[in-house]
């Protein structure tokens, strides 16, 4: 079982601590830990701190006034759903307050309904409240019958509030509570998580959730494929932290920070005397990391002599140190991450074809943001909004204004998940009380950073990749139409549309994947310093005086 250590590490607390109960995994809050498991055995803990025979842990679904089991002792249901109001959790996620049920028989408050379908008998209940730093309920803590037939007294109250108030603690560093609260302000969108800080629940983001909980439970060596930015760092983590090396070290390389001839040095370290200045032993990033997991950031900057060396670790798990002849055993699970075509280098000889092969035991291709969908756009800026806050102790969390939202759903994020983190920090730092588009220090915001502006791309570079949003709409300030359709000079002199669309067949479209955008009276050239943008396609009123000012400045900066 991949929380093993989890549950031996609760086994050990005393039951007589309620703070007890959570700081024996506060560990594991920061880190990408499965969410769901997580909370099982966080309930196994209360329970079992309670004497209880079970326990349940519901949160709160504001979009449709109702709470939902997340975790629970039930083996009969999947989940239980109850109404604001309804049953006893149902009260207390409504009203507040400690609820203590001796005898369940003539309480008005206790539903049966749940007793009916599952052929369990509830003859004791107490139940609790989680509120966050805000005062707002988020979800309630339940324990029903407690073992040997008594009744939940005073203390029991006591130490249960106690316990609540440290789960809440733990539960709001999470990635579940900011979803918690992003859904309460977009209902439309349901509640989604599945590892901690992992933040997506579209398509590919779910398909990558399922190789994650697989490779987890193996020691297979993990290849992680994937643009600038999108986290790998981020999914190498929770491969090691839902494993069973969780509780030893993770060591990361990043081979594109150090020159080729440190990098030998760094992997497998060095001998007394093996160069200059080695005045003692050093050991390894592979002997630092035994029994865990070595990440290997940027493969494919491996100079060719040290990956012969990393084949040799990842087939036989031994190596010499730089100036050794002492051969050192280790067991470490290697998780590498690239940008680059690692076939391709392998086609021109940059890079060994063995180890390209014995690398790729498990090869996950993590998508680019802009190929994730707009909904995974708002959660990430919602949860970066939120992380944030807390980062730089502001006294409220800014709220994220329409305009704002769907202006950063239209942008292709070329630099990924990690320009929408700074983004986002950036417009949270500078805003007062709502984040608007104004504030957005974003490359897309208004005409100054538009793409045809000739001081930003030159005229004698190659146009960049016209890249298109998942609602059809042009990111680079440029219509649908525009964006899509092949370009020509329609020779109009005015500037008032100085582009129109060839009329080639819609076959010979479709396997344009990639358009030619508007050329200025050069050919290869960006704009000449005459031809100017409308100023509607610049996102700005046309007709105005910042219109005008754009369009000066679009033509010849």
């Amino acid at each position: 079982m991949r929380l093993d250590s989890l549950l031996l590490e609760m086994s050990k607390t005393k039951t007589d601590d309620p703070s007890a109960v959570v700081l024996s995994v506060g560990g594991l809050v920061g880190q990408e830990v499965n969410l769901d498991e997580f909370l099982h055995h966080l309930v196994d803990r209360i329970a079992h701190s309670m004497q209880a025979d079970r326990g349940t842990l519901y949160l709160v679904d504001f979009p449709r006034g109702e709470i939902f089991s997340r975790a629970a002792h039930l083996p009969e249901l999947k989940q239980i759903r109850l109404k604001l109001g309804q049953g006893v959790a149902g009260h207390v996620a409504q009203e507040g307050g400690v609820v203590n049920i001796p005898a369940t028989k003539d309480e008005r408050r206790f539903n049966p309904d749940i007793d009916k379908i599952t052929g369990y008998r509830t003859s004791s209940l107490l139940a609790v409240p989680l509120v966050d730093a805000q005062n707002t309920i988020f979800g309630v803590l339940q324990v029903l019958n407690r073992l040997g037939g008594g009744i939940f007294g005073p203390e029991d109250e006591e130490r249960l509030k106690g316990i609540s108030a440290q789960v809440s603690q733990a539960l709001q560093a999470t990635s579940l509570y900011t979803e918690l609260m992003r859904a309460r302000e977009r209902p439309e969108q349901p509640v989604g998580y599945f590892f901690n800080k992992v933040i997506g629940e579209s398509a590919p983001m779910r398909a990558i959730y399922k190789t994650i909980q697989k490779a987890a439970q193996t020691d297979a060596t993990v290849l992680l494929r994937g643009e600038s930015g999108t986290g790998k760092e981020l999914v190498a983590r929770a491969v090691h932290v839902n494993s069973r090396r969780r509780t030893k070290p993770f060591v990361k390389v990043d081979c594109a920070a150090l020159p080729g001839s440190l990098i030998e040095n760094e992997l497998f370290g060095h001998e007394k005397g093996a160069f200059t200045g080695a005045e003692a032993r050093q050991p390894g990033k592979f002997e630092v990391a035994s029994g865990g997991t070595v990440f290997i950031d940027e493969l494919g900057e491996l100079p060719m002599p040290v990956q012969g060396k990393l084949l040799r670790v990842l087939q036989d798990r031994e190596f010499e140190r730089v100036g050794g002849t002492q051969t050192v055993q280790v067991d470490v699970r290697i998780v590498a991450a690239t940008h680059r075509d690692l076939a391709q280098m392998v086609r021109e000889g940059r890079f060994r074809e063995d180890l390209y092969y014995r690398i790729k035991v498990v090869e996950l291709g993590l998508p680019p943001l802009r190929a994730r969908g707009p909904e995974d756009i708002e959660r990430l800026a919602r949860h970066f909004i939120a992380q944030a806050t807390k980062r730089h102790h502001l006294s409220r969390e800014p709220h994220l204004s329409l305009e704002a939202l769907e202006r950063l759903k239209a942008w292709h994020w070329p630099g990924n998940v990690r320009e929408l983190e700074n983004c986002v920090e950036s417009a949270v730092v500078l805003c007062e009380g709502e984040v608007l588009w104004s504030t957005c220090r974003c490359p897309m915001r208004g005409a100054a950073c538009c793409p045809l502006r000739p001081s930003r791309w030159g005229r004698t570079r190659r146009w960049p990749p016209w890249p298109r949003s998942s609602g059809g709409t042009c990111c680079r300030c440029w219509s649908a139409r525009r964006a899509t359709a092949p370009w020509r000079r329609s020779g109009s002199t005015s500037g008032a549309t100085p582009w129109r669309a060839s009329s080639r067949s819609s076959a010979s479209r479709k396997n344009d994947l990639s358009p030619s955008p508007p050329r200025g009276r050069g050919s290869g050239r960006g704009l000449a310093e005459n031809d100017t943008a409308p100023a509607a396609d610049l996102g700005v009123p046309a007709g105005t005086a910042e219109a005008r000012q754009s369009l000066r400045g679009s033509a010849g900066d």
